[in-house]
């Protein structure tokens, strides 16, 4: 992967303010507020954007990553990285604790949002880092564990001509208390390889 640049916490403005945000020496730590949630439409028939997502510029083509430690187990709990371009034009892709198990995954919204997952329960207590490299009209989604090979999440379609903000997130739809350590935010160009 290219050499990324972290970025300070401050470089970004929260789409929902959290309920708290703490520095805790280079780490973010941020608490979730209940039923906060990023959807549209699909399936469930409701649109949520409340998510708390801290956002700056991103370049085309351009990466970002964010890493934080995977160590909730409510249901939906969820935190990664967005790319937004506007209410109905994000892509969302992280962690997300369903089904008894923490899932790695990605949301695209063009409109209406869809889902991809797959669960990773040796995941859980662990280091996740989360990128999201956007060139041309794709993004390439990758998710690693520690120091484990970057696997490949998602490719998937954003309009070429959008710009977009990214960075960090997280949200809680289902219980009050979700406290998120974020570790790192990074930026830099975008990875040569598709996949």
């Amino acid at each position: 992967m290219s050499e990324m640049q972290v970025q300070p916490w401050s470089a970004g403005t929260w789409t929902t303010p959290p309920v708290a945000v703490t520095e805790d020496g280079p780490d973010l730590l941020v608490t979730a507020a209940q039923g906060s949630d990023a959807w549209r439409h699909t399936s469930y028939g409701f649109v949520h954007d409340d998510a708390h997502a801290l956002l700056a510029p991103l370049p085309s083509p351009g990466a970002v990553e964010v890493t934080f430690d995977l160590g909730w187990d409510g249901q939906f709990d969820q935190a990664g990285l967005v790319l937004r371009a506007d209410a109905e034009t994000w892509l969302k892709a992280g962690v997300e604790f369903s089904d008894g198990s923490p899932q790695v995954g990605a949301v695209v919204t063009l409109g209406r949002s869809d889902w991809s997952v797959a669960p990773v329960p040796g995941w859980a207590g662990r280091r996740v880092t989360v990128r999201a490299s956007r060139a041309g009209d794709a993004v390439t989604v990758r998710a690693r564990v520690d120091d484990e090979p970057f696997r490949l999440v998602r490719l998937a379609y954003l309009p070429p001509d959008v710009a977009v903000q990214a960075g960090p997130y997280c949200c809680a739809p289902t219980r009050p208390g979700l406290v998120v350590r974020f570790r790192r935010w990074a930026t830099g160009p975008a990875d040569t390889a598709l996949h």
